[in-house]
């Protein structure tokens, strides 16, 4: 057994997402989480930006003494996932080949579309990841950079998101996929609008939950799973307004979340 925390993070609160789906499938198991909402979005930004953030990321979920590491951010698992795993000697979990192996199983037709942030995008690496799997499947990929900003305002499903759906995500309709993966865990969030305007017959594909089962996978086949015995306990983190932090995690886990404490992420 190992008592020790799940630590996760994400360039802000979409990662909140992935914590839900670990929450429901391993409710035994304590969770550090971080949400970088000070430096959001992260998809924006430069490579060398995004591994710096997430390095500093990872240090401070390391300094709470955490077993496994999540990351809980298609951006960063894009841009510095190799070089992470070649500096840190914890199990890492990343969302990208969950979400690519979920939307190669729907696709009835092979033509899936993927949007995400510019940086994850301009990767390639839901192409790579996908194509891999199933080298017949033709993929479209579509950057969507405000959509990260609405969610970290908390506008999901107002006539504003709606109308930034449609601009982004008409032209992927007219494409005739038959899957569209949400390339970043803030997307979900989004997922009614979306949805309204790609219309029923698309699926749409969640990480969050492929995430929470690679999670689980890996907890059992390693043995070290929390004493349920002993209590579980959730600590949030932010580098920006604990009060927005708070108020957007409620909705989000439909809980409440109890004293977030902001970090000075560049300290580390």
């Amino acid at each position: 057994m190992d008592n020790r925390p799940i630590g996760v993070f994400d360039s802000g609160i979409g990662g909140l997402t992935v914590l839900k789906e670990i929450n429901r499938l391993l409710p035994q198991e304590s969770v550090v989480y971080f949400g970088d909402s000070g430096r959001a979005p992260y998809g924006t930004k430069s490579k060398e930006t995004v591994i710096k953030y997430t390095f500093q990321d990872i240090r401070f979920l390391q300094n709470q003494d955490i077993k496994m590491i999540v990351i809980a951010c298609n951006t960063a698992s894009a841009c510095s996932l190799d070089r992470v795993k070649h500096s840190f000697d914890f199990p890492i979990v990343e969302v990208v080949q969950p979400g690519s192996a979920a939307a190669a199983k729907e696709t009835r037709n092979n033509r899936v579309g993927v949007i995400g942030t510019p940086a994850t995008i301009s990767s390639g690496v839901y192409e790579k990841a996908i194509t891999r799997i199933n080298s017949s499947i033709e993929i479209f990929s579509k950057p969507c950079p405000m959509f990260v900003p609405l969610v970290e305002e908390g506008w999901w499903e107002n006539e504003i998101a709606f109308k930034i759906a449609e601009e982004y995500l008409l032209p992927l309709k007219e494409l005739d996929i038959d899957t569209l993966v949400l390339g970043c865990t803030h997307y979900p969030l989004l997922q009614n609008t979306i949805q309204k305007v790609m219309g029923d017959d698309v699926k749409l594909v969640n990480s969050a939950l492929e995430v929470a089962k690679v999670v689980k996978e890996g907890i059992e086949e390693n043995n070290n799973g929390r004493d349920e015995k002993v209590s579980p306990v959730c600590r949030f983190y932010t580098s920006d307004s604990v009060e927005k932090f708070e108020s957007l995690g409620n909705s989000i886990l439909n809980s409440k979340i109890h004293s977030a404490e902001k970090v000075d992420i560049e300290r580390y």
